[in-house]
């Protein structure tokens, strides 16, 4: 019987050292010398010209003759754009979504920005009958639901902030305070929130109920969805750095990893 096992298998070894050139390329940023790229890979600069020679037949990277350095070239961008066009951040959150329920007990979720603001698009239940009211196509307020906070903190775009002052207008009037008040409590919570990297609602949205909610960032660093755990109470721990807290931040960053987000967005996620 075959073993599946990934260190029985037999690959070639000759195209895992050369992807180590490509490697040393993309994450050096700018164009390499040919004595740089040796040094960066381990290669003696004989060994790593070999493979850079069958890369540039192949497309795979290109020199410029003035200066002789080696750079990606076209055909690693068709390969990353053939890449990004498969990252469905919905279809690569199931697995994430899944752990994270089983590892904390309770109900997560995944929203994205849609047309009438941020709507959820998977919910992983963890057995919690309070919160079976949020379900798949549910819009998240801005203001009071941790959801809508992150999205609020996080996402750039005018809509955020025409919905985000619409809301207050309305809270405003429903509530009787002054909307400027309103605006200032808004942005000190959100200003809570981009220290943390992370937003929470304590009952304010379905009383009762606790949730924290992480921005998930794409290829662009652009904010492309939140994870978001929602719990009781009385058993769901609200402090900043609770086992919650960090757990659904783990979660984010890792499908923000998925999705190909700059190591920067990920060492704040």
């Amino acid at each position: 019987m075959e073993s599946n096992t990934r260190d029985e298998r037999h690959g070639i070894q000759s195209i895992e050292l050369g992807f180590l050139v490509l490697k040393a390329l993309a994450q050096h940023g700018r164009p390499m010398m040919l004595k740089d790229l040796a040094a960066e890979t381990g290669m003696a600069p004989a060994k790593a010209h070999r493979y850079l020679v069958s890369f540039l037949r192949t497309g795979l990277v290109e020199q410029d003759r003035r200066s002789g350095r080696y750079d990606l070239g076209g055909w690693c961008l068709e390969l990353g754009l053939a890449g990004l066009a498969r990252l469905d951040p919905v279809r690569l959150a199931e697995p994430i979504l899944e752990d994270l329920c089983e590892e904390i007990h309770e109900s997560v979720a995944l929203a994205v920005w849609g047309n009438r603001g941020a709507t959820i698009v998977r919910w992983v239940d963890a057995g919690d009958t309070i919160t079976v009211n949020l379900r798949p196509g549910a819009v998240m307020p801005l203001t009071n639901s941790a959801t809508g906070r992150a999205f609020a903190a996080f996402h750039k775009g005018p809509a955020v902030k025409t919905m985000l002052q619409a809301e207050l207008q309305q809270n405003a009037k429903n509530s009787g305070v002054a909307v400027g008040t309103l605006r200032t409590q808004i942005e000190k919570i959100l200003t809570e929130i981009r220290k943390r990297g992370i937003a929470r609602a304590s009952g304010s949205l379905i009383p009762g109920i606790n949730g924290f909610s992480a921005p998930v960032y794409d290829y662009s660093g652009t904010m492309v969805a939140t994870i978001t755990s929602l719990g009781s109470v009385g058993n769901f721990d609200n402090g900043w750095d609770s086992t919650i807290a960090l757990a659904v931040k783990a979660a984010s960053k890792a499908l923000s990893q998925r999705l190909g987000a700059p190591q920067q967005i990920e060492e704040t996620a």
